[in-house]
């Protein structure tokens, strides 16, 4: 028996909603595309190229046992006998274009290191030399700019020979003339004042074997030996040198750089 128009209506808008109701619980078949915002979410994380893109974290290696933190590198070591038979040859006033390349090679010959205190001024014309020095494994030192005696000079005048010299962990003052104002003014600098334990005197040009003899009677554990690459004809001692580093090592010496 048919029902009156006025009840199916709502009969039939019941049974539809439902339908729709249930059809709504189904999971959809249709995949997610990758332009959808829902892909950036907060448990897949940030994209890469994303302005929220975490910045990467540089962690660092394991500490060594007993390393803090706040441990300060080593002091230089200036206990310069502790290393047996060693020299400390160095040399003065260049870099010279001719006589500082043969130093350098009799060095490298005998498998030697030393310090060179160099003039700022001749550094300045060289600095290619000054590097070839450094990167042989020599030490490169102050030796003021152009060379005047310190203590002869206003006070200005002489920070500004030893301010305007190479930089250097130490320094060393020509002809030997320093006083406490000098060695402070070094230090100011930053620098350690550096003189010598064996003169060869070859700015004299003594003549090769004298400058040989005292090179050879001069050497002990730990001296500082003086010579010059430049300000002057070094022929002398230049073939000094070659014959007294052959006969200091038959000795058993070895030749460090200062810790310049």
């Amino acid at each position: 028996m048919t029902k009156p128009p006025g009840k199916l209506l709502p009969l039939v808008a019941a049974l539809l909603c439902g339908a729709v109701l249930a059809q709504a619980a189904q999971p959809s078949d249709s995949p997610v595309t990758a332009s959808s915002p829902a892909v950036r979410t907060v448990a897949a994380g940030p994209l890469s190229g994303s302005p929220i893109a975490a910045k990467p974290t540089h962690q660092r290696g394991p500490r060594r046992q007993g390393q803090s933190p706040h441990t300060k590198p080593a002091a230089d070591d200036w206990n310069l006998t502790k290393h047996g038979k060693v020299l400390y040859l160095t040399f003065d006033d260049g870099p010279h274009a001719g006589w500082t390349p043969q130093v350098l090679q009799i060095l490298r010959r005998h498998h030697a290191q030393a310090t060179f205190f160099v003039l700022g001024a001749e550094a300045a014309k060289r600095p290619d030399l000054v590097e070839q020095t450094r990167a042989a494994g020599h030490h490169i030192g102050n030796h003021t700019w152009d060379h005047p005696m310190l203590t002869h000079i206003p006070a200005a005048k002489m920070r500004q020979e030893i301010f305007s010299g190479v930089k250097s962990k130490c320094f060393r003052p020509p002809f030997r003339d320093t006083n406490a104002a000098v060695e402070a003014a070094a230090k100011a600098n930053h620098q350690r004042q550096v003189l010598w334990d064996v003169d060869t005197n070859d700015w004299k040009k003594p003549g090769a074997a004298s400058i040989e003899h005292a090179i050879l009677a001069g050497a002990y554990p730990g001296a500082i030996v003086l010579m010059h690459d430049g300000g002057g004809n070094r022929a002398q001692t230049i073939a000094a040198l070659e014959r007294a580093l052959t006969k200091l090592q038959r000795q058993g010496y070895k030749f460090r750089a200062l810790p310049c």
